[in-house]
């Protein structure tokens, strides 16, 4: 992710400085708990696209009998 553009991105909904989660590929937003996903190098903006960040975890898969 190109630092210059990190440091101009800020959250849509509350314009707050975003957090890079270089492992997650994801832009942080700590005022609104929410995670915007990096796809192809290409930061997702869209609120609706954004990730909860105290959602809870998807139930890991259970093994059939």
């Amino acid at each position: 992710m190109d630092t210059r553009l990190l440091d101009i991105l800020v959250c849509p909904i509350c314009k707050s400085p975003l957090h890079y989660d270089k492992k997650a590929q994801e832009l942080i937003c700590n005022a609104d708990k929410l995670a915007y996903p990096i796809r192809d190098g290409i930061p997702i903006m869209w609120a609706d696209q954004a990730r909860e960040l105290n959602s809870p975890a998807a139930p890991a898969a259970t093994p059939e009998a």
